[in-house]
């Protein structure tokens, strides 16, 4: 039953032998769309996909070469959220009552983005009506809660083959976001939920090799990581988590969502940097929980 979950709504790429103390996950580049779900949508089966991270994880997955497991999603993220708390639902999608443990007020689930989210970018609501709240909840007891039992154990395996461990949250955004209070557009934000999730000096060299490559870099402005990076990441115990978000602009077309050109040349910057910022690890990683800020 587990394999066959595994399969079918997400799968571990696995490096032949595990080299370097690093997970990487990409739960948003999902993009099979359940027929049933698209039947649910009053959207088509085009504009549906505008909140997915498009081709994350192929960008991504030249670390199983380098030798660290890439875990990513089949299912889309329109269809279900695992960068939430399991139970961020919002009452108004659903007929029928929601578990007395579900937060129904968080600012995501006010935002319609939720675990099963009401709208997709841009505001555009997914469904045509309530459903039973039945099929949320069976979302999240045969998907989310699989993908995070796999999540976790890829964390700890590596945490006790190396002593620590770094997961990278492999994300995408919008062309068009700014910095906040300029005009500028980064190529690239590392997230660390503001030095909580890993040490700071990690984040730093990250943001340091990107920009070696040069690309334009922020740090946690707009987005600082979501709930993967804040629940996995704890630096004092070897446990570092960064999310990585990258403009699509870059090897994406927004609107026919066609691979640009530039596409296979990005994917080799990813490489580079992967390499690099394991290097600075396998150098450093001893000093990293002490530098947690």
């Amino acid at each position: 039953m587990g394999e066959a979950v595994e399969r079918e709504f997400f799968e571990v790429l696995e490096p032949a032998s595990q080299r370097l103390p690093f997970v990487f996950n990409s739960p948003h580049s999902g993009r099979s769309y359940p027929q049933s779900f698209l039947d649910q949508s009053r959207l088509d089966a085009h504009s549906i996909r505008r909140s997915e991270d498009h081709f994350v994880d192929e960008l991504f997955q030249n670390a199983t070469f380098l030798g660290a497991p890439l875990l990513r999603a089949h299912f889309p993220r329109a269809f279900l959220d695992v960068n939430r708390e399991p139970y961020e639902l919002d009452p108004r999608m659903f007929d029928g009552q929601l578990p007395p443990h579900a937060n129904i007020s968080s600012m995501r689930v006010a935002g319609g983005l939720g675990t099963v989210p009401r709208l997709v970018a841009e505001n555009m609501e997914i469904y045509r009506g309530r459903f039973p709240v039945e099929e949320a909840l069976i979302r999240i007891e045969s998907i989310y809660k699989p993908y995070h039992a796999t999540l976790r154990k890829l964390i700890a395996r590596t945490h006790v083959q190396f002593g620590m461990s770094v997961l990278i949250d492999c994300h995408s955004m919008p062309g068009n976001v700014h910095l906040p209070g300029s005009s500028h557009r980064p190529d690239f934000i590392v997230g660390d939920r503001y030095g909580t999730s890993a040490a700071a000096e990690l984040s730093r060299t990250a943001v340091s090799l990107l920009e070696q490559l040069g690309y334009v870099v922020a740090r946690n402005k707009p987005y600082a990581g979501g709930f993967i990076t804040e629940h996995y990441g704890r630096p004092t115990r070897g446990l570092h988590a960064l999310q990585i978000e990258i403009n699509r602009s870059l090897y994406v077309d927004e609107v026919t969502l066609v691979k640009k050109p530039g596409f296979a040349a990005l994917t080799a910057d990813l490489t580079t940097f992967i390499a690099a910022l394991a290097q600075h690890v396998e150098e450093y990683g001893a000093y990293l929980p002490l530098a947690a800020e």
